[in-house]
């Protein structure tokens, strides 16, 4: 169907231009060609995927829009009355008069609402170059029409049916006659005029009425249930009394043996004359469900902001020397999810929130080994360093962005595969859109509202209906859904209203109406909205902390976030006990013996804690952590495959009497040495295991240090959004391209003076001269000023029309104002397959 449309663009676009200033458009492209450079690009705003390539000239460019996938892509973008619009232009005579088009909506009686809306839903498809023509002459594009018309294969919204001129195509001349006569209609001379006839009969509602006062009872009840559609019902080859008499009436036409059909002239009676039984010209109102104190919002929205910052701290420490493997088929294991949300103590479909949400940021990815393991990257160390504010200002840039999407994580893709976190196949290219119109549409209430989740999908249903139907109408609403969810994780809303800093970040004033033009619009860079997000966000965190509180139960109590250095070191001196206002943190010999691991002496660690903390170091904190260092290093493993040595061979006897070190395959090579068969690692966690305190050593014997910032993977980047379909055009593109196409349009629709020997060129050929003609023709035009055509093949092959006004003709070579590129070019001769002179007007 789309071919078909192209086809006719093309040829109508080439008709030759002899309509006077003042007539009608005839074609999509006339129609372009006498609008607006702001009509144009606000086409080219509207429909981005037109851009690309820019087209060459406006017949291009309406040949372009014609077809179908660009067609499809803009009714897809149609809010549900702008689609309505549509619809019944699609089932309206070609052309429709705006009377026409305003009855088929409102019907027989008047609604203000609906002839309020008509004139923005019409302007919406004229911009879209989906309806062309003046208010007399409204045309629907061809593609739009053939994919909104009814048809048995393809019904359409409005439950219509075919015309009588439709289904009556095939029917013989001896039953036309048969039913106007029945329809008490005068006999005609020729199929057509008996079509028209009871065509004419069907759109008239006084004879229309008077001949369905004449029906049965039952025959009504048949049309009752067929007039809202589906129009086609099935009959069997005796049909019922009711049936028989309306189909020898033409009020059911056959088609088929055993189908018959309601005309949709007959149903359009019925209906009081509206296409859709539920027109919708004003969309949903999104209502509050509850209603807060901005300053309540705001600070609940930081709070749950520097709950995040925790929450991706910690899961990213956590992973610091490596975390899970990375499954064969790419992302992370049920179990190893299981296992991050126990430690992060959050449902799974949040733990994979979380780590999607650092993923997309570029704080965590795999390392690319042989043995792949998911890691922080090296942005996740520039990212601590961020003030808390910045750092919760990236992710939610990031979040806003993203098109992988964490809520699809445990369901299955088109082949039955259960989908990963971390995995491939996340990605979900309406997330970004709707994540904005969901924002938006907060935005739009009072500060301080929270958007009644119902009313909000509603709308949402109302904005893109095609998008909102189908196998994606349930993809839409859970990104809806889960919009709202994570918008409350990451602190962008508060007690489910929008926060002030999350406004900032969508370039939204403290209150603006969610219109398309603040949905699409942004007043500045993404950069800089991110910057005053956290402007706005950084007075409502909690001020970091440099102390501790030390307690005699082994705990310190940190009374507010704290600052890096503090916090690096007490996340490897002690384990966290709970979370909340105040961080306890415990200490134990685990994590004791981890800090000096790390190089840490005893001395090192009660002196760290002495200047870090508001009460003395407790007795049992001191003992615990002397005995600790004091068994520290005592046994030292190293790799045979791996080995323990230790100075006290009893300690060795003592090992290898316990049941316990069996499975690591111990024996003895020396009085004060073991032989292991597991790995140093296994080793180190064995002994651990049973009590002991080992120390790794080098093949020196010194020993090993193990940092808690060791391992980072390689340099990577944050995964890059999967487009839904071309990004929107900016300014400078928009005007550049403006330019170029009607530069290209002044080329190929100017007025030739055509050699009275040369044969008339088809429209679109490039004019063939020869060399020396064309040596003279342009020698003679920079000699008088004047603009020539020319026809060119560049480098690659590729011939386009231009017309140039020459300056200088030497060496082989013209230079002149190229009115097609808007510029000043020179061209070799031997590229110029012909020149012809512009018509007098044209000069």
């Amino acid at each position: 169907m789309g071919i078909g449309g192209i086809g006719e663009l093309d040829r109508e676009a080439h008709v030759p231009k002899e309509t006077g200033a003042g007539a009608a458009p005839r074609t999509l492209a006339e129609a372009l060609r006498a609008g607006g450079d702001e009509g144009l690009a606000a086409l080219l705003r509207a429909r981005p995927d037109l851009l690309s390539p820019v087209p060459n000239d406006l017949t291009q460019l309406a040949t372009r829009a014609g077809t179908r996938g660009s067609v499809v892509r803009a009714l897809e973008r149609l809010d549900r009355f702008a689609l309505q619009t549509a619809e019944a232009l699609a089932v309206a005579p070609d052309p429709a008069p705006y009377s026409v088009l305003l009855g088929l909506l409102a019907g027989d009686g008047a609604d203000p609402e609906i002839e309020a809306a008509l004139p923005r839903a019409v302007g919406v498809l004229r911009e879209q170059a989906l309806v062309w023509g003046d208010d007399e002459r409204l045309r629907l594009v061809r593609t739009a029409r053939e994919l909104l018309a009814p048809s048995a294969q393809h019904p359409s919204p409005t439950g219509l049916g075919p015309s009588v001129a439709e289904a009556t195509a095939g029917m013989s001349p001896g039953r036309l006659q048969e039913i106007i006569a029945a329809a008490g209609l005068p006999a005609t001379h020729d199929p057509v005029s008996a079509v028209a006839a009871l065509t004419e009969l069907f759109t008239d509602r006084t004879r229309m009425a008077a001949l369905l006062d004449t029906a049965p009872p039952e025959a009504l009840a048949v049309l009752d249930r067929l007039v809202w559609g589906p129009p086609y019902g099935e009959v069997t080859a005796d049909p019922a009394p009711p049936v028989r008499w309306l189909r020898d009436r033409g009020l059911l036409l056959p088609v088929s043996t055993r189908t018959v059909v309601l005309p949709r002239e007959a149903a359009l009676h019925l209906r009081g004359g509206r296409a859709h039984r539920v027109p919708e010209p004003v969309p949903p109102e999104v209502t509050a469900a509850r209603t807060y104190r901005p300053q309540v919002v705001d600070n609940a929205a930081a709070g749950q902001a520097h709950t995040a910052l925790a929450t991706v701290e910690e899961l990213l420490k956590s992973w610091d020397q490596g975390g899970p493997q990375v499954l064969r088929a790419g992302g992370l294991s049920v179990r190893d999810l299981k296992r991050t949300a126990a430690a992060l103590d959050v449902p799974e479909p949040t733990a994979a929130f979380w780590l999607e949400l650092a993923h997309g940021a570029g704080l965590l990815a795999s390392d690319g080994e042989a043995d792949e393991r998911y890691a922080p990257t090296p942005a996740y160390d520039d990212w601590l360093d961020l003030p808390p504010a910045e750092r919760w200002a990236a992710l939610a840039a990031a979040w806003l962005a993203a098109t992988r999407t964490a809520g699809v994580v445990g369901g299955q893709d088109t082949k039955g595969r259960t989908l990963s976190a971390l995995g491939p196949g996340l990605d979900r290219a309406q997330a970004p859109e709707v994540r904005r119109r969901v924002l938006a549409l907060q935005a739009a209430l009072p500060p301080g509202a929270a958007a009644d989740r119902d009313a909000l999908l509603a709308r949402l249903r109302w904005d893109r209906p095609l998008r909102s139907g189908g196998p994606l109408a349930d993809l839409r609403e859970q990104l809806a859904v889960w919009t709202l969810d994570e918008a409350e994780l990451l602190g962008v809303t508060g007690r489910g209203a929008l926060a002030t800093p999350a406004r900032a970040l969508l370039n939204l004033p403290l209150a603006e109406a969610a219109s398309d033009d603040a949905f699409h619009g942004h007043d500045c860079e993404p950069s800089v909205a991110a910057s005053r997000a956290a402007t706005l966000l950084a007075p409502l965190l909690p001020e970091a902390v440099d102390h501790v509180l030390l307690q005699a139960d082994l705990t310190a109590v940190a009374p507010g976030p704290l600052r890096r250095p503090l916090a690096d070191v007490l996340a490897v001196l002690a384990d966290v006990e709970s979370k909340g206002g105040a961080t306890v943190y415990r200490f134990t010999p685990g994590s004791v013996r981890r800090a000096l691991d790390a190089g840490r002496s005893a001395s090192d660690l009660k002196d760290f804690l002495t200047a870090h903390s508001r009460t003395p170091v407790p007795q049992p904190l001191a003992y615990l952590i002397d005995d600790v260092a004091r068994r520290h290093g005592h046994l030292r493993v190293g790799a045979a495959s791996a080995y323990v040595r230790c100075d006290d061979d009893a300690v060795l006897g003592e090992i290898l009497a316990d049941r316990r070190a069996a499975a690591l395959g111990l024996r003895r090579l020396a009085p004060t040495v073991l032989a292991a068969q597991a790995d140093p690692a296994s080793l180190l966690e064995g002994l651990r295991a049973m009590g002991y305190a080992p120390a790794a050593e080098s093949a020196e014997g010194d020993v090993l240090v193990t940092r808690a910032d060791a391992y980072r993977t390689p340099p990577r980047t944050a995964p890059a959004p999967v487009p839904d379909g071309p990004p929107a055009p900016d300014a400078t593109l928009l005007k550049a391209a403006v330019r170029a196409i009607r530069a290209g349009d002044h080329a190929a629709t100017a007025a030739r003076r055509e050699p009275s020997t040369a044969a008339p060129l088809a429209p679109g050929e490039l004019p063939r001269t020869s060399p020396a003609e064309t040596l003279a023709t342009v020698q003679a035009a920079a000699l008088t000023g004047s603009a020539v055509w020319i026809g060119y093949v560049n480098a690659e092959g590729a011939a386009s029309q231009r017309v140039i006004a020459p300056v200088r003709v030497e060496g082989g070579f013209v230079t002149g104002y190229d009115h097609t590129a808007d510029e000043v070019r020179t061209y070799p001769l031997h590229r110029i397959t012909g020149v012809a002179e512009l018509a007098e007007e044209e000069g």
